[in-house]
């Protein structure tokens, strides 16, 4: 079978840490929610949010692993596995064209109140676990990086754990960001960052598509 072998555990990671990053990267709802609660409330405030947003993201990545592993006896064909490989790169490809194009949404005032640490988390949970269809996302990402290792249990979980750390390295760094701003941030700066990722998300499935067909990857 195609995952009998040993896998490389510091390569899971890796790349459990660069699908943390590329999911919670974008600024849509919850990355509004969390420039706002840090600017709003204070930094740590914006980063209990964006943990309730990674676990939420692992939740789902979790998901997909499963029902990717589900389907091993199929997905284990080279023939199937290209396929897999190109929709990938094609689903990356329309997913960094939608941040390109989506403007941020606009921004709501937060209350007064502080609130507590796990209230933020939870509203941050809640809020990303409202939007589903980050599954397919993370099926792009697993597919074009080969993520999926259904026979390596302590191995795939170590994967799933970066994945978590990779979104809150992410909101680790966006809040730090922030905190050293003096103004608050213009929603054409917002707009501008969407853009720039969503061009290189583009650009990059573009690259893996193209080295694909011609069997270099």
């Amino acid at each position: 079978m195609m995952f009998v072998h040993s896998v490389d555990v510091i390569d899971l990671i890796l790349k459990g840490l660069t699908i943390g990053i590329i999911a919670s990267a974008p600024m849509g709802p919850i990355g509004i929610l969390v420039v706002q609660r840090t600017l709003k409330k204070g930094r740590w405030y914006g980063f209990a949010t964006g943990v309730g947003a990674a676990l939420s993201d692992m939740l789902y990545a979790v998901i997909t692993g499963l029902g990717m592993s589900l389907v091993l006896d199929f997905i284990e064909k080279p023939s199937t596995m290209l396929y897999l490989r190109l929709m990938g790169s094609v689903m990356l490809f329309f997913f960094g064209l939608w941040m390109f194009n989506t403007k941020p949404p606009e921004p709501h005032t937060p209350s007064g109140k502080l609130g507590t640490f796990t209230h933020n988390g939870i509203t941050g949970f809640l809020l990303t676990l409202s939007n589903p269809l980050i599954v397919f996302l993370f099926v792009a990402l697993f597919a074009r990086l080969n993520f999926v290792v259904p026979n390596h249990l302590w191995e795939q979980t170590l994967g799933y754990a970066a994945i978590f750390c990779g979104a809150l390295l992410w909101w680790a760094c966006l809040t730090g960001a922030l905190k050293t701003m003096k103004a608050r941030l213009q929603m054409d700066t917002i707009a501008t960052f969407n853009r720039l990722l969503g061009a290189l998300v583009m650009g990059v499935s573009g690259i893996l598509f193209i080295l694909t067909m011609i069997g270099k990857l």
